[in-house]
């Protein structure tokens, strides 16, 4: 199901397509699709070069380690999310490599990883869902994550599947509207909370 949003100003298609289903497919994903969304996650700009990003990936071909990562999940994700062929827990080095001291971007820079991952996946026909709905201490328990590294999400890969499959609750948000908030509540100049005087340029109207 394509969900293409309308927006206040024309952006680029990718970013319009990009939404979070919950129904996925059962069709694996072949190896080169997934090495690809892996690769542009690579090639994500950081503070220092650092890279603070690493991805465990689960796929289903691998059932111990699939169930070892959806085992992690909430119960209210894991009744959708166990449907996806993949999950991808990412994580993040929050002190720098060079000297010890904390990464205060290290998150920023997992996020822009993230979204050169999603948007290859959108790219490629495939559908992502990100989740903050983990146990993240089991999940450091269960895959052994060495201090300074923090779990930060679990993702959900695969081709979109069929809203009737979920649960009627879950089918209502999947068919829902996408909805944002308007450039005028997060965008300023001059003092916080006053909309920047560019959303009132002749272009954008």
């Amino acid at each position: 199901m394509d969900k293409v949003t309308e927006t206040q100003i024309p952006i680029h298609d990718l970013i319009r397509r990009r939404w979070s289903p919950r129904a996925f497919s059962e069709q694996p994903i072949e190896t080169d699709k997934l090495l690809s969304v892996l690769e542009a996650a690579r090639w994500a700009p950081s503070s220092r070069n650092e890279q603070p990003w690493a991805f465990l990936v689960a796929t289903k071909d691998n059932p111990e380690d699939y169930e070892a990562l959806a085992g992690v999940l909430m119960d209210s994700n894991r009744a959708w999310a166990g449907n996806a062929p993949v999950l991808i827990l990412t994580l993040t080095h929050t002190r720098l490599e060079k000297d010890g001291q904390p990464n205060r971007h290290s998150f920023h820079d997992l996020g822009q990883a993230t979204a050169n991952l999603i948007f290859q996946v959108t790219s490629l026909g495939l559908a992502a869902h990100q989740m903050g709905g983990f146990h993240a201490d089991a999940a450091r328990e269960r895959f052994r994550i060495p201090e300074g590294w923090e779990p930060v999400s679990v993702i959900a890969l695969g081709y979109p599947g069929n809203a009737e499959s979920l649960p009627d609750a879950l089918r209502e948000r999947e068919t829902a509207q996408r909805r944002r908030k308007p450039l005028g509540e997060f965008v300023f100049s001059g003092n916080w909370g006053h909309p920047a005087s560019i959303l009132d340029s002749p272009e954008k109207k």
